[in-house]
């Protein structure tokens, strides 16, 4: 037996299937595409679902793969066996109606043995219970002993989820030895002892079950195999875990490397070092696919494992950022088959980097918490923390629920997890209630869901006016045969030239008339039946079912839309050569006026490179490009080389819009012809608006013109006013800056030396009350914080004072107190002094014992308050 690599494995793999006549397809992404059941890819038929179910055609009836996937559902075993991991390969060969069960059995015999060489007295074979062909296959024609043919039931042997196609297995073993086994002289495969690997599953679809459970045969049989990577480079290489297995052992000793641990020795540590060497790979293929933390969906995913990861180096006495180096190590094992990881590899790091440090901030001190919450509830023998605890940790802290409950089984302790949920529910109630009920502007059921032809034909591509018929109307959402003047309503036509809202391209406006009348055409949607619903009004006359009308796109609205949707693909491009090819569409929102653009991002973008992008797209602008589009399957167009978007669902033919050598998109909005008629373009702001997720906004052609206008218009007004030529203005500010911070200097000068003065008068009136002296005084037009500064100075001007002012700026009634510290020990509050001196005014305010500040309404009773805080200040001592 040949001890292989997994990266010989892996391309062997490939190699025999190749031989056979397959077509050998790339890994897919993690992140499903056109399934919305799956959040993350997990087995190597989950791509191929739609080949087997026959709603796409394979590139060929024989495939190949070995899919990168990942499962999460049993995080907890991951690091605490030897087995279990959330990132794995799964080789795969498929027949779609070609080959079954002969030909699948007969090559999976000839690669274990011919190619791989495993010794067949080392081999177990398992068969569907009632699934005699198999059997009979793996006795009479590949001449497998029979005593070594197991037949398992349903729960093992057959595979199906809920309804459709389904079938029975045949799984082949590989025995690891007595010692693995318990003992008992029948052991054999299906005994839940270890000594029994299953490492490869042949599944073969041969039925079709019906609702009421019985299994009709398949007109077209199929064929679907799985064998983990993993799990045969176990066998290949002789060990017993997947953790030593040569490319996950490298990374696992980088692990012990940066810890300063050595594996082996102490099974604690042992644990972490398991679930770190796992998530680095999960994460670094997940970032690699576009994937980016977050709080919900496949990002929360990608967060918990990277936070778990970071939290067992901590564990490990890790004090540092490692995850980045780490992913060093994933890259070199397996930048070869996933090429991927090399060519993103800082950014990879980068998007690792930034969660890792986000997380440090987080977790020492919700750990802090969480220690403090655990040696009470052990202190009061109790073993159970509260789900309001744990509630305040996530909410508050940001601290993972995962964490906590991972945390509290180290401990031994346990989590209220039903009160968890209760506070997790009341908060998304107050949510709501902010929000306001919208469950009353529920959509209505389109009446258009009736009828059995609804659907329109969108002819507005290359041209804006067009003869058609009507084929529906809808008035106060009914079906109705004709409309009046003055009736709001939606018209379907046969044919249009109106775009429909769709791909972030709001729908056009304009006009429909016919000799019966004129609709004016306010918005235009998708409906019901592939119908598209042009929303208005009729403006004069009539409108009835069949009726034959024209249609007219408001031509300089379709224009400037087509001027933004087609710079939303050149700013794409700008997007990638500044920021790297990471960044991809996120969302996007094209308007006649302006465009806005979501990218999957990490950071803020610099003013360069804004600058840089805006500079891009005006050269691609500029460059007069020929923008065309094309029709073809969807296969064609990624080979082409067109961009598609992560969970967008494709038919079987796209649209690829080209411009020049710069962009090529999957897109069905509408377009200009050349790249110059977007005229320019300018970014007017960038920003934030989820986690990884960037804004930047836009403006194209006929807004730039008046974009411009504006800016001339405002900077002669400025040069006006500030009595000085345009070219002139930067130096007039700055000159006009600095003289105005001499002014407010001298200015701050004179305040000062005006409540000084003002002071001194006030001391000569100081009241002594039981050994405090309180001071007051009246200022006129000083801000807070000279008023502060002027309290501090004449409370430290006597021994045990207390002192209330006031002043009135623009208009604006403002008392500040202060105290002393003996004035405070015999009982003065300055917070509590001040809220009662600005309540007579109608104001109100408060603070500390030393110093607070209050804001009042009335001005005329300031005499009254001042006067005031002699009483109040008696009561205080008193």
């Amino acid at each position: 037996m040949k001890k292989l690599g997994l990266n010989e494995l892996r391309k062997m793999y490939k190699d025999f299937f190749e031989t056979k006549g397959h077509y050998i397809a790339k890994s897919h992404s993690l992140v499903p595409s056109n399934d919305k059941s799956l959040l993350l890819i997990n087995s190597g038929m989950a791509p191929l679902k739609n080949y087997f179910s026959g709603v796409e055609k394979p590139p060929k009836n024989r495939m190949c793969t070995v899919q990168k996937c990942i499962r999460t559902g049993d995080i907890e075993n991951v690091g605490v066996t030897a087995r279990h991991a959330t990132f794995f390969e799964m080789m795969g060969n498929f027949s779609f109606g070609d080959y079954f069960k002969h030909d699948a059995i007969h090559w999976s015999w000839e690669f274990i043995t011919e190619w791989l060489q495993i010794p067949e007295e080392k081999l177990w074979v398992t068969v569907y219970e009632s699934d005699d062909e198999a059997f009979e296959i793996w006795e009479k024609e590949i001449g497998f002993p029979k005593e070594k043919i197991v037949r398992l039931g349903k729960d093992d042997n057959f595979w199906e989820i809920g309804l459709g196609p389904c079938g029975p297995c045949s799984e082949i073993y590989f025995d690891k030895g007595e010692k693995y086994g318990c003992g008992c002289e029948d052991c054999k495969p299906g005994c839940d002892c270890d000594r029994y690997l299953e490492f490869w599953n042949l599944v073969f679809t041969q039925f079709d079950r019906q609702e009421d459970g019985t299994y009709q045969d398949l007109e077209h049989k199929n064929i679907d195999t799985g064998m983990g990577l993993e799990r045969i480079g176990c066998v290949m290489q002789d060990v017993d875990t997947i953790f030593e297995v040569d490319t996950i052992q490298q990374i696992l000793n980088k692990v012990t490397e940066i810890a300063g641990k050595k594996y082996g020795e102490d099974p604690s540590n042992d644990k972490s070092i398991r679930i770190i060497t796992d998530h680095i790979r999960s994460v670094s293929f997940m970032v690699g696919d576009g994937i980016l933390p977050s709080n919900e969906g496949r990002g929360y995913v990608l967060r918990r494992l990277l936070r778990r990861a970071a939290r067992h180096g901590k564990l490990l006495g890790i004090d540092r950022p490692f995850l980045q180096e780490l992913m060093e190590e994933v890259a070199k094992t397996s930048g070869e088959a996933y090429p991927e990881l090399v060519e993103k590899k800082s950014y990879i790091k980068k998007v690792i980097g930034i969660e890792e440090e986000k997380f440090a901030e987080t977790l020492g001190q919700g750990l802090e918490i969480l220690k403090g919450y655990t040696e009470e509830v052990i202190k009061n023998n109790g073993n159970e923390i509260t789900g309001e605890m744990a509630f305040k940790l996530y909410d508050t802290y940001g601290f993972p629920i995962d964490l906590t409950l991972e945390i509290l089984e180290d401990e031994g302790l346990t989590l209220d997890q039903e009160g968890f949920e209760k506070e997790m529910q009341a908060q998304k109630d107050r949510a709501r209630a902010a929000r306001g009920n919208r469950e009353g502007d529920a959509w209505k059921e389109d009446p258009l869901t009736s009828l059995e032809d609804a659907s329109s034909q969108f002819k507005g591509y290359y041209e804006l006016s067009r003869e058609s018929k009507i084929k529906a109307i809808v008035f106060e959402n009914q079906l109705v045969d004709n409309i009046e003047e003055g009736s709001e309503a939606e018209i379907v036509l046969d044919e249009t030239t109106f775009y429909a809202n769709g791909g972030g391209q709001v729908g056009d406006k304009g006009v429909i008339d016919s000799d019966q009348g004129i609709f004016q055409v306010i918005d235009t949607i998708k409906g019901a039946n592939g119908s598209i619903k042009h929303i208005g009004y009729v403006e004069s006359g009539h409108f009835g079912l069949g009726d034959s009308v024209s249609t007219h796109v408001n031509k300089n609205l379709r224009m400037d839309a087509a001027r933004n949707h087609s710079a939303t693909h050149l700013l794409h491009k700008a997007l990638k050569i500044v920021l790297g090819e990471h960044v991809n569409q996120a969302g996007s929102l094209v308007e006649p006026d302006r465009l806005r653009f979501d990218i999957t991002h990490f950071e803020p973008i610099s003013k360069a490179e804004l600058s840089e992008i805006e500079r891009i797209v005006n050269s691609f602008v500029l460059d007069s490009m020929e923008i065309t589009d094309y029709q073809m399957n969807i296969e064609e167009a990624k080979e082409m080389g067109a961009t598609a978007l992560f969970g967008e669902k494709y038919g079987d033919i796209v649209r690829v819009v080209k411009m020049g050598d710069a962009s090529i998109e999957l897109c069905g909005g509408t377009h200009l012809k050349n790249t110059s008629e977007v005229g320019l373009f300018k970014i007017l702001s960038e920003g934030g608006v989820a986690a990884g997720v960037r804004r930047i906004e836009a403006i194209t052609g006929r807004a730039v013109y008046n974009y411009i206008l504006e800016k001339d218009s405002l900077i002669e007004n400025v040069a006006e006013v500030l009595k000085t030529r345009e070219d002139n203005l930067y130096n007039k500010a700055v000159s006009l800056t600095d003289e105005n911070k001499e002014l407010e200097k001298e200015l701050h000068s004179l305040r000062s030396k005006m409540s000084m003065e003002s002071a001194n008068e006030a001391l000569k009136n100081k009241v002594e009350i039981d050994g405090v002296a309180l001071i007051t005084n009246k200022y006129e037009s000083i801000d807070n914080d000279t008023l502060r500064e002027a309290a501090d100075n004449l409370r430290d001007k006597v021994e045990n004072g207390v002192v209330v002012v006031s002043s009135v700026n623009e208009g604006k009634l403002s008392f500040v107190a202060t105290a002393s510290k003996g004035a405070i020990d015999k009982g003065v509050h300055a917070g509590n002094l001040v809220r009662e001196v600005a309540k007579i005014t109608g104001g109100k305010g408060g603070g500390r014992p030393n110093m607070a500040q209050a804001g009042g309404v009335d001005i005329s009773k300031i005499d009254e308050a001042l006067e005031a805080a002699k009483s109040i200040v008696e009561s205080q001592i008193g």
